[in-house]
């Protein structure tokens, strides 16, 4: 046993950073128990460990007396003169107790509650280290998979990047290389877990800071960010030096700054906006290239109406009204957009009549009412197949809709699987 517990020690020092006194205190303490159950209940027993060779030996505070009425407290004269000459009746000597067999004994015992104090204190050092980390950003191996939540491999400690934390359009292969920016490290009921994430828009905002010296050293702040994960950021930048174009300066020479961090994110699309005091002004930026006609803001709702030319409409809105909801998030308004209404006999009138089309269509869905369908027109989503793609939570921020979100993509789906059903095609699972 001696070998075997020289080498844990070894094992744990070398790769899991936990000192040998902290090691070694944890197996005295188990082996103190086993020593309770081998030798009994001795008088101030404690248990010893050779840190250079192993040796284990028990020890006992024996009180000295004529005649033993407790051996577990006392010991004979004759005995005790034994070991020590000048040993005197009354006298407290520590003696060694190590029964026969104690090492094959304690190691069956000890073993369980020595790796119940390593894991212990590996999760204390994995808090240490870790709890002044929180906004880093880690490189990590992926290990393994339980269910959708991914296993990293930070060398010494393994951390989470749950599936919530997880960016839809990526796949990860085990022994793939990623970084991650750590998110939280919480006390769960088996001890300190690091939580990384990789859909967090301050993963991207990390991203910038490490890329950008200009954001490191605070000539650039950054005054907001919205994200949806996988497709699109939007990213709000400001400086106060008249001699800095922090637009510029976050795009880099020929591109490679933005470049780098695209490629980071697997070409997620990263629009960097002059952010303005002036909301029209920001608006229009988060906007652009979109060319809008005209303003209706409601001070009190921070809520703005804007209208654009009929062939703008779908470079507003985005795709699945994505570059709408990204402004809202990034400018703190709700931001409504609406096509130009055209004079009557005016070309316009071709689109008018789709826009029109696209809401009879949806209201005609069974849950969908006639104002949801204009609303979800209005926000680019013109049809069932842009609907369903749509996050629930994005859905919900659309005032028209709001706790109804829920339920309009159910009815979504309903109707998706019935006219699959209709069409004599098995349906397509929906997620």
């Amino acid at each position: 046993m001696n070998a075997d517990l020289l080498a844990v020690f070894e094992f744990w020092e070398r790769e899991k950073g936990i000192n040998r006194e902290t090691l070694l205190s944890a197996v005295q303490e188990a082996l103190l128990a086993a020593a309770k159950k081998a030798v009994g209940p001795a008088r101030e027993l404690r248990v010893e460990i050779d840190p250079k060779n192993g040796d284990i030996k028990a020890f006992a505070k024996l009180i000295v007396t004529e005649k033993v009425i407790s051996k577990h407290d006392q010991i004979s004269a004759f005995d005790a003169r034994r070991n020590n000459p000048d040993a005197q009746v009354g006298q407290e000597l520590e003696l060694e107790v190590t029964p026969a067999g104690f090492g094959r004994i304690a190691s069956q015992y000890a073993k369980q509650s020595l790796m119940q104090h390593i894991r212990r204190a590996e999760k204390q050092l994995i808090f240490n280290e870790f709890k002044d980390r929180v906004g880093d950003i880690v490189s990590g191996t992926v290990r393994r998979f339980e269910r959708s939540d991914v296993t990293v491999d930070l060398g010494k400690y393994e951390a989470l990047l749950p599936n919530r934390e997880r960016v839809p359009t990526e796949e990860y292969q085990i022994g793939e290389r990623i970084r991650c920016y750590v998110k939280a490290v919480e006390n769960g009921p088996h001890g300190p877990d690091i939580i990384l994430s990789r859909a967090d828009p301050q993963f991207v905002l990390k991203l910038f800071q490490v890329e950008v010296s200009e954001i490191h050293d605070g000539t650039i702040e950054v005054k907001a960010i919205a994200r949806e994960p996988g497709f699109r950021t939007k990213i709000a930048v400001y400086t106060r030096d008249e001699k800095v174009d922090p637009v510029g300066a976050c795009v880099g020479l020929r591109g490679q700054r933005v470049k780098n961090i695209v490629r980071e994110l697997n070409n997620e699309k990263v629009d960097i906006i002059r952010w303005s005091p002036n909301v029209r002004d920001f608006v229009t930026n988060a906007l652009s290239p979109a060319k809008l006609k005209s303003f209706e803001v409601d001070e009190v709702r921070r809520r703005m109406k804007i209208v654009v030319a009929s062939d703008q409409l779908s470079q507003a809105i985005g795709k699945r009204g994505q570059n709408a909801r990204l402004t809202s998030r990034l400018t703190g308004w709700q931001v409504d957009i609406e096509p130009e209404e055209a004079p009557v006999g005016h070309q316009d009138d071709k689109f008018q009549a789709q826009f029109t089309e696209a809401v009879r269509v949806l209201a005609a869905v069974p849950g969908i009412t006639q104002e949801q369908a204009d609303a979800l027109v209005h926000a680019g989503l013109t049809s069932l197949e842009a609907l369903l793609q749509v996050d629930p939570t994005d859905l919900a921020e659309i005032p028209q809709i709001g706790e109804a979100a829920a339920a309009v993509l159910e009815a979504a789906r309903q109707e998706v699987v019935r006219r699959t059903l209709a069409l004599g095609d098995p349906p397509t699972p929906l997620e």
